[in-house]
């Protein structure tokens, strides 16, 4: 675990809110996966839920990963704790899932009915 000031970042308050915080953000994701696995079992999920999944997903480890670059401070950047590599990875994902923003508009066709693209 890394140090500042002689302890471990960990015990620190302001932390372990983050922590507490990246950890809800992934337990509300794990579950919308979950639900959607079921739907998806039932052949009752919609493109609309697909998009929302996957944009939701991908939102919630790209904030995470920032999140945790941001606890490392500027060790957040270096090979060592290998954040970066998760942050920028995330990102090439958040991009190719069909665009966050495409999912977006899938999404939004469904629960209004009129598409906003052809």
């Amino acid at each position: 675990m890394p140090e500042q000031f002689g302890r471990q970042i960990a015990g620190f308050q302001l932390i372990q809110t983050k922590l507490v915080q990246m950890l809800g953000e992934i337990t509300k994701t794990q579950l919308l996966l979950i639900q959607l696995g079921r739907l998806l079992e039932r052949g009752e999920a919609t493109p609309g839920m697909t998009a929302y999944a996957k944009l939701s997903a991908t939102a919630t480890a790209r904030e995470v990963a920032a999140t945790a670059r941001e606890i490392l401070g500027g060790n957040g950047i270096l090979q060592d704790y290998e954040v970066m590599r998760h942050l920028c990875d995330i990102e090439g994902v958040y991009t190719y899932e069909g665009t966050h923003d495409i999912n977006t508009l899938v999404v939004g066709r469904e629960i209004t009915g009129l598409r906003a693209f052809t």
